[in-house]
This record gives C-alpha cells, structure tokens and sequence, in this order.
C-alpha cells in the first residue's frame, strides 16, 4: 500500500476528482452569460436533444473506428517486418526512429502536412507531374484521417512489433511443418497470438482521435464538427461551460465502454473444443 499511495493520490488529485467536478459542472446555468451552480438537467436535455450533437458525435465515432481500423491494417506489415525479419538490433534502432517524431510538437507536425496537403502544396506539385490533380485534400475528412494517421502510426507500429516480437518461433515453424503457407500461418497462427498487442494499438488510436483537437481544426477544416470541434465552439457561445461539459463526459463514457470492450476481447480465453 506504502508503494501505491503515490499513484492512487496521483489518480485521485487528477483524474476522479476532476471527472467529479466535471459532471457537476454539467449540471450548472448560465444566466446573464455567467455560470450558476445548480443541479438542473437542462443541459443534458438540450444537448441530448440536438441533431447537430448526435451528428458530431456519429462523424467523431466513425472517423475514429475508421482511423483504427486504418491504422492497425497500415501498421501490421511494418510491425511484420521488425519481428521476424529484421535482427534484434535492428528492431531495436527502427523502434528508436519511430520514436523519434514525439519529440517534436504534434502541432508543428501537423502545420507541415498543411504543407503537404495543400492545392499547391508538394504532393499536389507531385500529382501534376503526372498530369494529374489538383486534388482537395486540406480541410476535408481525408487532412483529418492523415492527422490522425501521423498522430498513432508509430506508436501501433511499436505496440504492435513488441507483440509479434515476443511470439514463440516454435509455433511458427510448426504451423509451416504442418502444411501452413504464409499467408495461413499469419491468419491461423500469428494473428491470433498477438491479439493482445493488436487490439491495445486499435484501442489507443481510437482514444487518440476520437479526442483529438489539432487534426480536424487544422487538417479537416472543422467543417462537419467532431466533438472535440463541438466543446469550442460551445464553449465561444456565451460561457456555455456546462454545456461542453456535457459534450466531455459523453466522450470520456464513450471512450470508457470501446476501453473495457477492447480489454475484454483481448484477454478473453478462447472456447474449449
């Protein structure tokens, strides 16, 4: 207990005790554009009720599950390569150099695909060596899913390279001995093992971009709004605190339930047969 106290007061200093004020908060009124404590529905009842919360909320949740998904299939072949391809020090630097762009701030990453992505931008001038574009890409849903690709590729591809690092060869060289060609033995045998650190990847690029701010304000244009989008701009409207207040839980509930079903299928035991 001597050696927990720290984190649990840690926990508790700055993460319940803010949830806590969070959820009254979302309880206060505004009048006269100043917050009154209070313990009135209101908020929940009006913003429950609007189209354009449910609308932001089913883009924020889409493009999310998208970026996961996304992400996890861009990853896997790297990850692939580092595991069983590469020797230990190799593996070892290459997990160094994906390290290495969180060192940078992620909005100065993300100023330098507005770059990118711009109609004149360098992939463009690119494309029209081909004759090809200009194409649309800045401040549209495609600038957002490259923000949230730069944002959790690198971490997937380590979560995922230490996983598939740590499968028993010998099941491997099984499977091939029992008749397995490659691309069964990936689905049959490998997959399955590194379930674990597959699904924890897909989990933290969901959390990642479903509450990412940076990528849909300055890749996606804030056209349709995410809920990250959403808290701001409800915020601007006349210190309607309580109301993004509300707009954060329904992210945090959200992010609790996709959190514990991931963990859930992770480590769920597989059926006898």
């Amino acid at each position: 207990m001597l050696w927990r106290a720290p984190l649990l007061i840690w926990q508790i200093l700055f993460f319940v005790v803010p949830l806590f004020f969070l959820v009254y908060l979302s309880f206060w009124v505004v009048k006269n554009y100043r917050m009154t404590p209070a313990l009135d529905p209101v908020n929940w009842i009006k913003m429950l009720s609007r189209d354009y919360f449910w609308s932001a909320y089913g883009l924020t949740l889409t493009m999310a599950t998208v970026a996961a998904l996304l992400v996890s299939l861009l990853a896997f072949p790297a990850a692939y390569t580092l595991a069983f391809k590469v020797s230990a020090r190799v593996r070892q630097l290459a997990v160094f150099v994906l390290i290495i762009p969180f060192f940078t701030s992620y909005l100065v990453r993300i100023y330098a695909w507005q770059t990118l992505l711009a109609e004149n931008g360098v992939i463009n001038a690119f494309f029209s060596l081909l004759n090809l574009g200009p194409f649309t890409m800045l401040n549209t849903p495609i600038g957002t899913m490259v923000g949230y690709i730069a944002l959790t590729l690198p971490l997937v591809v380590i979560l995922q390279t230490i996983s598939l690092a740590n499968i028993d060869r010998s099941l491997v060289e099984a499977a091939h001995n029992l008749g397995c060609g490659k691309l069964r033995t990936i689905l049959t045998v490998i997959i399955p093992l590194a379930k674990n650190g597959i699904i924890i990847g897909m989990v933290f690029c969901f959390i990642l971009s479903f509450g990412d701010f940076v990528s849909p304000y300055y890749l996606g244009g804030s056209k349709p709004p995410t809920l990250s989008i959403l808290i701001i701009d409800t915020t601007k409207a006349g210190q309607q605190w309580p109301k993004a207040a509300v707009v954060a839980i329904t992210m945090i509930v959200t992010l609790f339930i996709v959190a514990i079903a991931a963990v859930a299928a992770a480590y769920k035991r597989p059926g006898t047969r």
